[in-house]
């Protein structure tokens, strides 16, 4: 499991404000699956990324969870459109 940084703004670990957007979308969804891993015994991974649309991979216990698409659209897709407002969509994949 990901260790949590206090005081950190997520996707903030070491990772320059100038990195290359994928690499700050990666670090941020690593943070996102440390919170959630460590919360709701859920994950999150990415799967692929193209500048505008973000793939992910749920598991853990969001594994035929019925609020999945909560996490998925409320936690993730929120999270990450705040932090890059480029983001226009975040998918599920299997």
């Amino acid at each position: 499991m990901s260790k949590l940084i206090a005081g950190a703004t997520p996707g903030e670990r070491n990772i320059p404000k100038d990195a290359p957007l994928e690499e700050r979308v990666a670090a941020l969804i690593e943070t996102l699956d440390a919170y959630i891993e460590y919360y709701h015994g859920g994950k999150v991974e990415l799967v692929d990324f193209d500048g505008k649309r973000v793939k992910v991979r749920l598991g853990g216990a969001c594994i035929g969870c019925p609020l999945s698409t909560h996490t998925l659209h409320g936690w993730i897709e929120g999270t990450l459109k705040q932090f890059f407002p480029e983001i226009e969509t975040v998918e599920s994949v299997t």
